[in-house]
């Protein structure tokens, strides 16, 4: 009975080292688990750091696009190529920070928008965002749109012919309808 009589009082007296004790835990929580990946990205983040730029949507749209159409094109090969979004991630480094160095500063007027092709130095968040792009050109497993196989088999084994528009509302059905 002396240890529950005791177990208020010895609550009390850590009252404020419980509290220091739980403050320096949330900071530990807060705190990359990966030593590796502390040291590689920082813990705070800059929000002066432009995020949706012109480079960002010009360099990620044209990875994706251009990602989509190499592997739908190799995917015919014997032994298929697929080219990831790594690939497209490490050239487009290079690639937007070399838009950086080339890209007017001068701010364009657009709709009530003060819009600048180059805002400052290629950042972390844009390279970020043009990986997210990327990796949209890259479908599941690799390789190309499943709907894809569905007008190749349509066109080789039916002896089909389909417009251009009939291939693109059955791609455009077919990927949309949900996972396969």
């Amino acid at each position: 009975m002396s240890a529950k009589a005791d177990w208020p009082t010895e609550t009390m007296k850590a009252g404020k080292g419980a509290e220091a004790n739980t403050a320096a835990a949330k900071e530990e929580h807060e705190r990359c688990a990966v030593e590796e990946g502390a040291l590689v990205v920082p813990e705070t983040d800059d929000p002066t750091m432009p995020v949706m730029t012109f480079r960002a949507w010009f360099l990620g749209l044209t990875s994706c696009i251009l990602l989509i159409f190499l592997n739908t094109f190799f995917i015919y090969r014997t032994q298929p190529l697929t080219i990831s979004a790594i690939l497209m991630q490490i050239a487009v480094l290079s690639i937007g920070k070399f838009m950086a160095s080339v890209l007017p500063t001068k701010k364009y007027s657009l709709f009530g928008w003060s819009v600048s092709l180059n805002p400052g130095p290629f950042n972390i968040k844009e390279h970020v965002i043009i990986t997210i792009f990327a990796n949209s050109g890259v479908s599941y497993g690799g390789g190309d749109a499943y709907s894809i196989g569905a007008i190749t088999v349509t066109k080789t084994c039916c002896k089909q012919r389909l417009s251009f528009l009939c291939a693109l509302l059955i791609v455009l059905s077919l990927d949309y309808s949900g996972p396969h």
